[in-house]
């Protein structure tokens, strides 16, 4: 893989799903690596219907996907890493940063990070699966940054191509602000290639993060691309984007998301629900007239003539 600074779309648990992912990557450049959404085990080891059509090759057309996987045991991390190369994936993401309290309390995510024993049973699993490589996503720590220190003796010596912090607490979930200070410790002394994740929405954010830690491999970015599709490719600077090049990419954009998930659905109430969950981020500066407009459409058509009025007079 070559060595470069490179910027990954982070997975974002019922947005980012494959009609999304294979949507946004025809009309948006500059990611150099989608997610998955993380993986999980059910009762009785059951793998979920949703997680398995996310993940099957078949669904998918972006040119690099990598898995993500949520263990919380040695043994549920065989169970996934197995699905996932008989899947045909030869990388997964191992999940250590996911902060809802239902997935913390049973020490899976960022719930884990507060016991290194722990993890290092989880993580000593990789030795078992020599034909598949790993990266790993986490938090500074549950409860405070210290712990992400207390776990760097693991974490220095596992075969991880790379890993991504996110510069909170698990606590925190995705409120307050990043810990600068916390990162730059871990930084200091993490030995594998570094990604770093946390509150990165513009081009300008991104360029301080890289003369800060000229060190990085790259960055991990969700509810920046999200918001600003063309954040990646703006900071990649292959093509200049005039505002009206951008507001018909981004309408196009809209349109062949709609199509898609309009196909999948095939059910107004379904379809709808879907297109208005992704305006949760979308165009963060759309008036808040428009988006009571787009909430309140209950028909298919409806929704569609806002749409249209939206971009015509914007």
């Amino acid at each position: 893989m070559e060595n470069r600074f490179e910027i990954h779309f982070a997975p974002i648990q019922g947005y980012t799903d494959w009609i999304y992912r294979n949507t946004f990557a025809c009309f948006f450049g500059g990611v150099d690596a989608y997610y998955t959404p993380f993986i999980r085990l059910e009762k009785g080891n059951a793998f979920r219907n949703r997680d398995m059509r996310d993940l099957d090759p078949k669904n998918n057309t972006v040119a690099r996907l990598i898995p993500q996987i949520l263990p919380g045991s040695p043994e549920e991390f065989r169970i996934l890493a197995g699905k996932i190369r008989e899947m045909g994936y030869r990388q997964a993401d191992i999940n250590f940063g996911c902060p809802f309290p239902l997935i913390a309390h049973q020490k899976k995510g960022a719930g884990i990070l507060p016991y290194p024993e722990r993890v290092k049973t989880v993580l000593q699993t990789i030795d078992e699966f020599p034909d598949l490589d790993f990266s790993l996503k986490m938090r500074l720590g549950w409860e405070s940054a210290g712990e992400c220190m207390d776990l760097l003796s693991v974490i220095n010596n596992l075969r991880l191509c790379w890993i991504t912090v996110h510069a909170r607490t698990g606590k925190q979930q995705y409120k307050g602000t990043v810990d600068e200070e916390g990162f730059a410790s871990f930084y200091r002394q993490c030995t594998r290639p570094l990604f770093y994740n946390g509150d990165l929405i513009s081009v300008e954010q991104i360029q301080n993060i890289v003369a800060q830690y000229p060190l990085l491999r790259g960055v991990f970015v969700g509810r920046g691309l999200l918001s600003s599709p063309l954040l990646a490719a703006d900071f990649q600077g292959n093509e200049t984007f005039s505002e009206e090049l951008r507001k018909k990419r981004f309408f196009d954009f809209h349109e062949a998301l709609f199509s898609a998930y309009e196909s999948y659905f095939n059910d107004e109430r379904l379809l709808l629900q879907k297109m208005k969950s992704v305006w949760d981020y979308f165009l963060p500066e759309t008036d808040r007239k428009w988006l009571k407009r787009i909430r309140k459409a209950g028909r298919r058509d409806d929704y569609q003539i806002v749409i249209k009025e939206l971009f015509r007079t914007n």
